[in-house]
């Protein structure tokens, strides 16, 4: 993987529960006409309903399909569960996993998030792995070692493959709150990462790195030109279209000039 590629921003956006066939084809047509030769790439996260009519609407464009969540099982009796082999019978190119609200409402812990990236990768869909501290957690100077606990049990259940993956760090008070990591908190975290990554693969920079707590339009350039982080997850904001077209656009002008940086320097 050349250079180029290992700086590229993703942007994805996380829609949770929300949407409708209307508003779904209204929000994805804007975004079409307004994205243009994105520099970045840009995915969305729908809920699995939506899944076949999102994968008509973003086909020919720069726009990949996202699923939110994936069982940890292969196959049979889990009434309400969706498989990885389901998602990519869609087109899906990325599936959360262990966002903190699955983890916060629905229980999932470490091992069985760590499972969940196992399916989506032996299904040759890319996991975007969530890890975050709550408040708590970060009052009590634990930060650090609940990300790297998170991250962990997925690198151990999935060996040289967690070089195929992606991690967004989305701290739990961050979310759906207006409160935002500055992007010096932000990068700190991400560097404890990209540390944690480089001991368990010789190929960590090739993963991506993601922010995942409120960024925003007003927010997203200071936190996307810091050195470790490599694009967002964005809730709330990736529901209007010139929001998260801004936040498109501000990942396109740093990718755009790193590549002016690159070609300088190989000149």
């Amino acid at each position: 993987m050349d250079d180029m590629t290992q700086k590229k921003k993703l942007i994805a956006g996380n829609w949770k529960m929300n949407g409708s066939l209307q508003a779904n084809a209204a929000l994805l047509q804007a975004l079409r006409d307004g994205l243009g030769e994105a520099a970045c790439t840009v995915a969305v996260a729908v809920p699995a309903p939506y899944l076949a009519q999102v994968q008509g609407l973003v086909a020919g464009s720069a726009v990949a399909l996202a699923a939110q969540d994936v069982s940890q099982h292969e196959s049979g009796a889990f009434t309400g569960e969706v498989s990885a082999a389901m998602l990519r019978d869609f087109g899906t190119r990325y599936v959360l996993v262990g966002h903190s609200e699955r983890r916060q409402y629905h229980g999932e812990t470490d091992a069985v998030v760590a499972a969940k990236a196992q399916r989506a990768l032996a299904a040759g869909i890319t996991p975007i792995v969530c890890v975050g501290e709550t408040l708590a957690e970060r009052e009590a100077g634990q930060t650090e070692a609940v990300v790297k606990r998170q991250l962990a049990a997925v690198v151990q259940a999935n060996g040289q493959c967690v070089s195929e993956i992606v991690v967004a760090y989305e701290p739990v008070w961050a979310i759906g709150t207006g409160r935002t990591a500055t992007p010096e908190q932000a990068q700190q975290v991400h560097a404890v990462l990209r540390a944690q990554l480089a001991a368990a693969t010789a190929r960590a920079d090739r993963v991506p790195l993601l922010y995942g707590g409120s960024m925003n339009a007003a927010n997203a350039a200071q936190l996307l030109a810091q050195p470790d982080i490599d694009g967002g997850l964005v809730g709330g904001a990736s529901l209007k279209a010139a929001d998260f077209l801004q936040i498109i656009a501000a990942a396109h002008a740093i990718q755009a000039q790193a590549a002016t940086e690159l070609g300088a320097e190989k000149a």
